[in-house]
């Protein structure tokens, strides 16, 4: 409870910095600076610091997290029927997101586009350094990224996919191994992950600073156009968790077999809860009370799936993550090739089952920074876009507790009581 409001609290800490830093940029935009570009140049350099400080842990953080959570899934489905179906559903479901964030987000950014001056006007303020699979490559050399012939090169060339791939196959082995040799090592990439998380929220106690740093050198470079650009990007991001959820009202009602109105009714008091809390753990009881009481849901599958749906599956996570690479691919004028659009794709869908869990304000580098990094696309706007995120995130949250109710009833199918509202119509 105590680290929630420390993160809510840095939330807002890092929101009022981002003002500050526009605000101080635009001030100096206009009055001058004292020490001149020197000054700047120091500034900026405090926020490149804290933001390589935050870029060091994404390879061993991604990797540990990943065999880690892929080992629980492979051990989930071992635990029944019902488990199974659920891991089945939640794979489905978070392939058919990735899609469906490529389409909204190429659909959004078409119909309403980043303003070019404004944008011209944030990268100034952020000289790009692309990463991963080069703009244009051909197809060969992204097949050829799937699996590294030398993993330790892979993380050195942050070679996000290959490694991705085979810390999966990593832990569905490590899944294999008996019980005396397959604890102590997924014990070991556990506390790998758990330090790697303390080193994070460790850089994320500077966060204040250094997005303050990074944003004054933006507010001195593209002025009130920034905010404009920044507005733009929450709104863009929001909509698209938003219509994600709506998706599982049909969904629900095709093949759980219950009224949209009924589902509706069962699933308000739970988004209440996650709108005011955005943690989907926090909804959890509210959830189990919910799926029984309104929903038919039996009381074991539902306490079965819930807490497996809250621990492995997070149906918004590809969405935005792979919606914010892409508007950041928009921001800096790169059209990705049809090898880093698939590379970001199967990344932003394995990284999901790796961050499950973790604070917004982890999680956002530990998912995003590789999806742009497969997408070959800089993070010097990561830092800029977390301090807006306490929007996107409530509605990132809605979706997730949304989808996991939807799933739910889902997952029972058939063996649920047939609907007596949906029978007659409602």
């Amino acid at each position: 409870m105590k680290a929630k409001r420390f993160l809510t609290s840095l939330s807002v800490q890092v929101l009022l910095a981002l003002v500050l830093g526009l605000a101080a940029g635009m001030g100096a935009q206009r009055w001058g600076l004292p020490g001149g570009t020197g000054t700047a140049d120091f500034i900026q350099s405090i926020g490149q610091l804290w933001l390589n400080a935050l870029r060091m842990t994404i390879v061993p953080l991604v990797f540990s997290l990943l065999v880690t959570g892929v080992a629980s899934i492979a051990d989930a489905a071992r635990a029944g029927r019902i488990a199974m179906k659920a891991v089945g559903w939640f794979a489905a479901l978070i392939l058919f997101s990735v899609c469906y964030s490529v389409a909204v987000s190429y659909g959004l950014l078409s119909l309403w586009p980043i303003d070019p001056e404004g944008g011209r006007l944030l990268l100034a303020a952020a000289p790009a350094s692309a990463e991963g699979v080069g703009a244009g490559a051909p197809f060969g050399e992204f097949l050829k990224t799937i699996a590294p012939s030398n993993p330790i090169r892979a993380a050195a060339e942050d070679a996000i996919l290959g490694i991705v791939v085979f810390a999966v196959f990593f832990g569905f082995a490590a899944s294999r191994l008996p019980e005396r040799l397959r604890a102590p090592l997924t014990t070991f990439f556990e506390a790998v992950g758990e330090t790697m998380i303390i080193i994070v929220r460790w850089v994320l106690v500077a966060a204040p600073v250094g997005v303050f740093a990074l944003s004054l050198g933006v507010g001195l470079t593209a002025g009130a156009s920034a905010a404009g650009v920044l507005l733009h990007y929450v709104v863009v991001i929001s909509l698209a968790c938003i219509g994600i959820g709506l998706l599982f009202y049909p969904l629900v009602m095709i093949f759980g077999r219950v009224s949209l109105t009924r589902f509706a009714r069962a699933a308000a008091p739970a988004q209440v809860v996650a709108f005011s809390t955005q943690s989907s753990l926090a909804s959890l009881p509210v959830m189990v009370e919910r799926a029984v009481d309104e929903l038919g849901v039996r009381r074991a599958t539902a306490g079965l799936v819930l807490p497996l749906a809250v621990a492995v599956f997070r149906i918004t996570s590809p969405v935005a993550n792979l919606g914010v690479a892409l508007y950041c691919a928009h921001l800096f004028g790169i059209e990705p090739s049809a090898g880093q659009l698939i590379a970001a794709m199967l990344t932003a869908a394995l990284i999901s089952v790796g961050t499950v869990g973790l604070p917004g304000q982890v999680s956002f580098f530990a998912s995003i920074a590789p999806v742009c990094i497969a997408m070959g696309v800089p993070l010097e706007m990561l830092p800029l876009l977390l301090a807006v995120e306490v929007i996107p995130d409530i509605f990132r949250t809605l979706g997730n507790v949304t989808a996991d109710l939807a799933v739910t009833r889902m997952v029972q199918g058939e063996d649920v009581e047939p609907d007596r509202e949906m029978a007659a119509g409602i």
